[in-house]
C-alpha cells in the first residue's frame, strides 16, 4: 500500500564520526542515504525528507570565528539557513541522479524552512544546546560578557562552548508550499535542521539565535503533511531499553502505552533516543497511523513491517 512517508535523517547520514567533513565525504555519505529513499519512491511510497545539520553549522560557526576579522560573523538562523541550503542541495541532486538512473522522472525540490517557536518557551531562559568550537575559561567568561552568550563547561571534553535555547516547535511556516509540491508530484527536503526557529511579533515572523531539535521539528512536519508514517533513521537498527547492559532488550513492535511506561522510567537518554521516542510518542497521538525507528540499512524492510521499533497506537 502506497504511503506518505516523512525521512528524518541523523547527523550521522551527512557525516560520520572521525571524517573531517570533506565536501566529498559528504556527497558519499548523501547518496548512501539517498539510495534507501529511491528504494521507497521506487516502492510506490511519497516520500519527504528531512535532516539534521549539527555537524555543518558547527563547521559555518567555526568559519565565523575564525574570519570575524575580516567578514562579519552571522547570527545562528542565518547559519541554519545556509546549511538548509547546502545540505538540501547535496539531497536534491544526488536523489534526481539516482531516480534517472532507475528511470523513475521525478522533481526533487529542497525548500528553506521556517519553523515556528513560542517566544515565551522556557527554553529561552534555559538555554541547553551546545553549538559551535570550545573555549578556554577565560574566552568563555568574555563571551559570557561582551556578546551575552550562555556558556557552559564540557569537562568530558576539556572546555567551554556556548549553548542556545531548544524550544519545541509548533508548526512550518512554508506548510501550504510543501503540501502543494506534495500535490504536483515532488519529493521535498524540507525543514532541515530543525528549520530555522523563528517568533511571530507585530504580525511579522523574526528569526531567533536557537536551535530546533530535528526530530521533534520532523513531527511537526508529519503532522503538517498529513504523512501516514514518520520514519526516524539513526545509528540502531532498533531503540533498546537497559541500552548497553546485560539486560538490553531490543524493541520491536510497541503499543503507545507501552512506549510512555519505558519513557517514563527513563530508558531514553536526553542527548540521543530521547527526542527519537518523544517525537515517535508525539506523531501517534496527533493523529499518525504509526512512527518507526531503525538505521538507515534497515529502512525499506521497517517500512514492510519487518524490521526497527515500530509505534503504533
Amino acid at each position: 500500500m502506497s504511503e506518505r512517508i516523512v525521512i528524518a535523517f541523523g547527523g550521522n547520514a551527512i557525516l560520520q564520526s572521525k571524517q573531517k567533513g570533506t565536501v566529498e565525504e559528504q556527497r558519499a555519505n548523501v547518496h548512501t542515504a539517498c539510495l534507501a529513499v529511491a528504494d521507497l519512491v521506487q516502492a510506490g511510497h511519497q516520500v519527504v525528507v528531512t535532516h539534521g545539520n549539527g555537524p555543518q553549522v558547527g563547521a559555518v560557526l567555526l568559519q565565523n570565528d575564525i574570519a570575524k576579522e575580516q567578514v562579519p560573523p552571522m547570527p545562528l538562523d542565518m547559519c541554519g539557513a545556509a546549511t538548509q541550503g547546502q545540505i538540501g542541495y547535496m539531497v536534491q541532486q544526488s536523489l534526481t541522479n539516482i531516480l534517472r538512473e532507475r528511470g523513475l522522472a521525478r522533481p526533487v525540490v529542497s525548500l528553506v524552512t521556517q519553523v515556528l517557536v513560542n517566544g515565551d518557551d522556557p527554553a529561552f531562559t534555559s538555554p541547553t544546546k551546545p553549538v559551535g568550537a570550545f573555549y578556554s575559561e577565560v574566552e568563555a567568561l568574555r563571551f559570557s560578557t561582551d556578546k551575552n552568550w550562555s556558556m557552559k563547561e564540557d569537562k568530558a571534553r576539556g572546555g567551554w562552548r556556548r549553548v542556545v535555547p531548544s524550544p519545541d516547535p509548533i508548526g512550518l511556516i512554508e506548510k501550504e508550499a510543501v503540501l502543494s509540491l506534495l500535490q504536483a508530484g515532488a519529493i521535498v527536503v524540507t525543514s532541515g535542521g530543525g528549520g530555522i526557529p523563528v517568533v511571530e511579533k507585530g504580525g511579522q515572523y523574526l528569526g531567533v539565535e536557537a536551535v530546533i531539535d530535528k526530530d521533534l521539528a520532523g513531527e511537526r512536519l508529519a503532522c503538517d503533511v498529513r504523512a501516514d508514517t514518520l520514519m526516524i533513521l539513526t545509528d540502531v537498527p532498533q531503540v533498546a531499553i537497559n541500552f548497553n547492559t546485560p539486560e538490553q532488550v531490543n524493541l520491536g513492535a510497541l503499543t503507545l502505552d507501552e512506549a510512555k511506561i519505558y519513557q517514563s522510567q527513563g530508558h531514553f537518554a536526553a542527548g540521543s533516543m530521547g527526542p527519537k521516542m518523544l517525537a515517535a510518542i508525539r506523531f501517534i497521538e496527533d493523529g499518525g497511523r504509526r512512527s518507526i525507528i531503525t538505521s538507515l540499512a534497515m529502512a525499506g524492510q521497517a517500512v514492510a513491517g519487518l524490521a526497527g521499533t515500530i509505534l503504533h497506537k
